[in-house]
């Protein structure tokens, strides 16, 4: 495996259409600049869509060739993913990459009720993918965290209904959702013969303005951390770029190669042990079928018994 891998290495993309969710800013509109110079089609799927005009400018600006579309897409409103999914307006998507997500910000609800973080960075990406796996061809890259190893996820309570809301905790434990979901997802679709791949990824440690919910002392650690440990943007989508785009297995988690993954070229890493519980997954993806009310379709056909 190459141990600098970079941006230069991602094979040309022309002929594939890919969706970035949370495209407008930060590691979302990097990678959706970075797969647009590949040559792909690319959405930006982003909740405020004129942010994700402007974001589809500045791809245009840097990548003057680029082919972008934005789209409205609220992850924390099940109503506007079904009608992403539903008027999308294109037949084929090689590439879905759900980078979307909010961090630690004070208690809130998304639209359907639920906890802002596990709502909108899993149940979001949970039910969107669902609903547009009869379209994917190729490729879900879901984003994961490093912080997704201090994860406590209780499927008892998954919207801190009856625990002391910690909204650090809350972002560990929907991070932890991601990889679950990642991994449960390629096994499903393995057991129906599918070759869609579902594959997942962190950025390491990237000071973007994910941190801007996170207050007190808190904040300043990571924003400080980031800066010391972490690394720039441009580093931080290479896990997901490589994660889509190079010959790799389903259920495969992508991270950065340097100490203790949070900087340096991407590289498949080791997740936490939670990270590998088969059962844990499994619990989380019933639980995420009743709660947004969408199911896993593999859409081939199955010999008749």
């Amino acid at each position: 495996m190459a141990q600098r891998w970079t941006e230069r290495d991602v094979p040309d993309q022309s002929g594939r259409l890919a969706v970035v969710t949370g495209a407008n800013s930060g590691l979302g509109l990097a990678t959706a600049t970075g797969l647009a110079r590949a040559r792909a089609k690319v959405v930006l799927a982003c909740r405020d869509e004129v942010k994700g005009a402007a974001a589809g400018g500045r791809i245009c600006s840097a990548v003057p060739a680029a082919d972008v579309h934005v789209a409205r897409l609220d992850l924390g409103d099940l109503g506007s993913v079904r009608s992403f999914a539903e008027n999308l307006g294109f037949d084929r998507v090689d590439l879905l990459i759900n980078n979307a997500g909010v961090m630690a910000p004070p208690r809130t609800l998304t639209k359907d009720g639920f906890e802002s973080q596990f709502g909108t960075n899993h149940l979001g990406h949970f039910a969107l993918t669902n609903l547009l796996l009869p379209q994917i061809r190729g490729r879900i890259v879901t984003l994961s965290s490093e912080f997704h190893r201090r994860a406590k996820l209780n499927l008892d309570d998954p919207n801190w209904r009856r625990r002391r809301y910690n909204s650090s905790q809350a972002y560990n434990d929907s991070k932890l959702a991601n990889l679950l979901f990642a991994r449960e997802l390629h096994r499903k679709l393995l057991a129906c013969g599918s070759q869609i791949l579902s594959v997942a990824a962190h950025p390491g440690i990237v000071h973007t303005g994910l941190f801007g919910h996170v207050n007190g002392a808190a904040g300043l650690y990571l924003d400080i951390g980031s800066r010391i440990v972490g690394h720039d943007v441009e580093k931080g989508i290479l896990p997901a770029l490589f994660a889509a785009t190079q010959e790799i297995s389903g259920g495969t988690f992508v991270g950065p190669n340097g100490f203790r993954q949070l900087r340096g070229f991407p590289a498949i890493v080791q997740s936490s042990k939670n990270g590998n519980n088969t059962q844990l997954g499994q619990r989380l993806w019933q639980l995420s079928e009743s709660l947004t009310g969408t199911r896993f379709d593999c859409g081939i056909p199955r010999p008749a018994v």
